[in-house]
């Protein structure tokens, strides 16, 4: 059974952090805080833990389509081919927020994400999720947590979120009630943006 762990977003304890960052590095998934809904996440570089979160989410691993949540903007030539100023200019203005940015993936991608040709960036505006990345030291892959009921797509409240997923995660952090709408995705791996899902996020900076 997973443990349930209050952090508080804007002062996150180190001593907590580091306890969800040790259970990564291990391989273990955990439900964190975002600026829009909560997500589902692992450690970047651990393939068990990569695998694990297709299972769970019913898709081949080589198929999903996950964003990496990032602390800035100084991973991005980690994973993602040299991109134009002015595309970079969008990213430093929407970021840290409630988008997600498609752009190109380079050859530095691990293993499981070789043969995708692009890649889902996020920078959330959430003190737990960027201190987590932070102290990782490697983005999170991170994948929203759907809700069968139709009404509310998303479970915001923590506690609901334990009791549902305790037997499938290793950590739920309880940072406070989420937000019940996902963020906007932008395709910006070709010369024109192209506005996939809008979401939480004012469009009108595109």
């Amino acid at each position: 059974m997973s443990e349930f762990i209050k952090i508080y977003p804007e002062n996150p304890n180190p001593r907590e952090i580091n306890k969800v960052v040790e259970v990564l590095r291990k391989g273990g998934l955990i439900i964190y805080p975002t600026d829009t809904v909560y997500g589902l996440g692992c450690d970047i570089t651990n393939n068990k833990a990569l695998e694990k979160l297709a299972r769970i989410k019913g898709v081949k691993l080589a198929k999903a389509n996950w964003s990496f949540i990032c602390a800035d903007l100084s991973n991005l030539s980690d994973y993602v081919r040299q991109i134009d100023t002015a595309t970079f200019k969008v990213l430093k203005r929407a970021l840290p927020g409630p988008y997600t940015f498609i752009l190109p993936g380079n050859n530095n991608l691990p293993k499981a994400f070789k043969k995708k040709k692009t890649v889902g960036i996020r920078v959330p505006d959430n003190g737990i999720a960027r201190t987590l990345v932070e102290a990782l030291g490697n983005p999170i892959v991170s994948t929203s947590i759907r809700d069968e009921d139709t009404l509310i797509e998303y479970t915001t409240d923590p506690e609901l979120i334990y009791e549902k997923w305790k037997n499938l995660v290793d950590i739920v952090i309880d940072g406070g009630y989420g937000d019940n709408v996902a963020s906007t995705v932008i395709d910006m791996s070709e010369d024109e943006a192209v506005i996939v899902r809008e979401g939480k996020g004012d469009i009108d900076i595109f």
